[in-house]
């Protein structure tokens, strides 16, 4: 064979592998699924930011005020509304469109989205959260005291988020009923929903919510019994399922909080140390027959004079004569903070500064500021973290301890410093 020949072979071979290689090649792309091929979004949420345009008011209770098909999507118009001209606001962007829909979903598909159910509430928005991060108060606030009370805002959520991930993980993905929103306070015109709970500024948040409300000019012209026997604020379970989400995903959500131990002493305090018709005779008689030996024939008929550790024992037995009642239930059966994403969490021990924060946020009128006084037994110092402690110096080691124990969502989800150092 000569050289020439030899070499002319050589590149047919080659020729021929490089044929058969590209073939090849065609044919395993041909065999491929195109969403494998397209570039993924990772999980999680992008924001961007961009201009949001004020949408229609509704009237209220309209039965037609929610689009449930994409809750999320809205910023609440009070916010985008009424936002200081150059204001932002940080709006989720919509998620890009799944390729083929309908083809039938690959194993590392499947696992992929499993994953991003099971994620941690605190990485995402939930369905019943407010889609609009909360706009910047008005002008005439300090810029340096917003940004403070912002970053408080933050780090609150976040404690309150973290531990409904590790303790309340299914909580997210239960749906919302009528009974998780009983507490909650609705007011239309600012678009404001408002967990009560109470011993934690309740009556006043209610009569600063009548004033925003147009139902009255100022917070002390309303009396006690018409904050808590009028009808004058709606409730949001008295909306259908659509007005309950339409609200639940556009109004601007808060509750205020108290440190349990203090909450508990306080209710204490108002209910079982002074007259009262309801809470002596329904619970006050239960709980010296189960609790006192020998009970005279007067407290028994009355129910006045219970004794602390004797209604701190009533509390904490699983058989209690008598139900829980919401002064001293905890705030996260009565406000569902793991399944309702609040975007206000304010304390009662910064009232001042958190309350007239969120005021402003909300655009509230300028002279409306948080009412400070006390309408019910106002010649009685408030309940401080000293009389707390004489109170709880009257239980047991171990009566402190399952007390603890009974409020530890409370204080979890919170962020409440141990109220005693034998605690654990």
């Amino acid at each position: 064979m000569t050289p020439r020949a030899g070499t002319m072979r050589l590149a047919c071979m080659f020729s021929s592998i490089l044929l058969f290689g590209a073939a090849g090649l065609l044919l395993f792309i041909s065999l491929q699924d195109p969403t494998e091929l397209a570039p993924r979004q990772l999980p999680g949420i992008k924001f961007s930011i961009r201009p949001q345009q004020p949408y229609n008011d509704l009237p209220p209770g309209s039965s037609q005020d929610g689009d449930l098909k994409a809750p999320t999507e809205r910023v609440p118009g009070h916010l985008s509304s009424q936002a200081p001209r150059g204001s932002r606001l940080l709006v989720p962007d919509r998620p890009q469109a799944q390729l083929n829909v309908g083809s039938r979903l690959r194993p590392r598909q499947r696992r992929r989205r499993l994953l991003i159910k099971k994620m941690p509430a605190a990485a995402a928005i939930p369905a019943n959260g407010s889609a609009g991060a909360l706009a910047r108060p008005a002008p005439w606030a300090p810029d340096s005291h917003w940004v403070t009370l912002h970053h408080s805002q933050q780090e609150r959520k976040r404690v309150m988020r973290e531990a409904c991930a590790k303790y309340r993980a299914s909580s997210s993905r239960r749906a919302v009923t009528p009974r998780h929103v009983s507490r909650i306070f609705v007011e239309d015109r600012h678009r404001v929903l408002y967990c009560e709970v109470p011993k934690a500024g309740c009556s006043n948040w209610k009569r600063v919510l009548m004033v925003l409300a147009g139902l009255a000019s100022s917070t002390a012209d309303i009396q006690h019994n018409t904050v808590h026997y009028g009808s004058a604020l709606k409730r949001l379970d008295t909306f259908d399922r659509q007005g309950i989400l339409h609200r639940l995903s556009t109004y601007t959500k808060m509750l205020f909080v108290r440190e349990p131990f203090e909450r508990l002493v306080s209710a204490f305090r108002d209910k079982f140390e002074h007259p009262n018709s309801y809470y002596h005779p329904v619970f006050g008689k239960a709980i010296l027959a189960r609790y006192r030996a020998n009970a005279s024939r007067e407290a028994l008929r009355t129910g006045s004079g219970v004794r602390f550790p004797e209604f701190v024992q009533y509390l904490l037995d699983v058989h209690r004569p008598v139900g829980m009642d919401i002064h001293w239930d905890h705030v996260s059966r009565l406000c569902s903070p793991c399944l309702i994403d609040y975007d206000f969490v304010g304390k009662f021990e910064s009232m001042e500064d958190d309350a007239n924060f969120f005021l402003s946020l909300i655009r509230a009128p300028r002279n409306l500021t948080f009412p400070q006084f006390k309408d019910r037994h106002s010649q009685e110092a408030r309940t401080t973290a000293q009389i707390a402690h004489q109170y709880f110096t009257q239980l047991s080691a171990l009566q402190r301890q399952r007390t603890y124990d009974f409020y530890y969502m409370d204080y979890l989800m919170f962020n409440y410093s141990k109220p005693f150092a034998d605690l654990y």
